[in-house]
């Protein structure tokens, strides 16, 4: 691989992983209302689905899944669906304790399987796989490239975001406690979550 097209991978990697999507709504909700070290276990899951997702497509199951469109309805109608069910329990949350917390922690395993019915997350690894391995005789080692470079900016984008959502947490419980702030962040994360499933629609 050479240095232009490893530059290429990188720019590609931060405008795709750093623009705001399902799983950076999800980290900065996630770590807003239940705290930072309670919100790793989706950070982490992120890059771990996007792994697995990278190497079915490198495999051939990315084109299987553009080839037939019956499938690929399925797997964006499950997405849309789950991410709507996502935005209306982040929207009724409206209180930093255990109870009303429990309802937006997703489990690490939930997270992983959240990307392969993410559209997003579809589309960035048949675009590696286009443009990085298929046609190249050094597949295998341009694969042992990409494959860190994927799971570093999976992990480092939703770490960010997380983070955000951390520093926020103490301003969006506000002064009194009432939880206002944390209500209306919350049913704008709804919002955005809503949004990205309407996008996914138009793909």
């Amino acid at each position: 691989m050479t240095a232009a097209e490893f530059t290429a991978l990188l720019l590609l990697s931060t405008a795709t992983t750093f623009t705001p999507g399902p799983n950076t709504t999800l980290s900065t909700a996630l770590a807003a209302n239940l705290g930072l070290r309670r919100s790793l276990h989706f950070v982490l899951a992120v890059p771990l689905g996007w792994g697995l997702l990278l190497t079915l497509c490198a495999g051939g199951v990315g084109a299987l899944v553009v080839a037939l469109p019956p499938l690929r309805l399925a797997i964006q109608a499950v997405g849309i669906a789950y991410l709507l069910w996502l935005a209306f329990k982040l929207a009724r949350s409206s209180a930093l304790n255990q109870a009303q917390a429990t309802q937006l922690n997703i489990t690490f395993w939930q997270g992983v399987m959240l990307q392969f019915v993410n559209i997003k997350a579809w589309m960035l690894m048949l675009t590696i796989v286009a443009g990085w391995l298929v046609g190249h005789a050094d597949g295998p080692n341009r694969f042992a490239i990409i494959l860190p470079v994927v799971l570093l900016f999976g992990g480092l984008s939703n770490l960010t975001y997380a983070l955000i959502g951390a520093l926020l947490r103490d301003w969006l419980s506000g002064p009194d406690n009432s939880g206002l702030r944390l209500r209306w962040f919350n049913r704008a994360m709804a919002l955005v979550l809503a949004a990205t499933a309407i996008w996914m629609a138009t793909f």
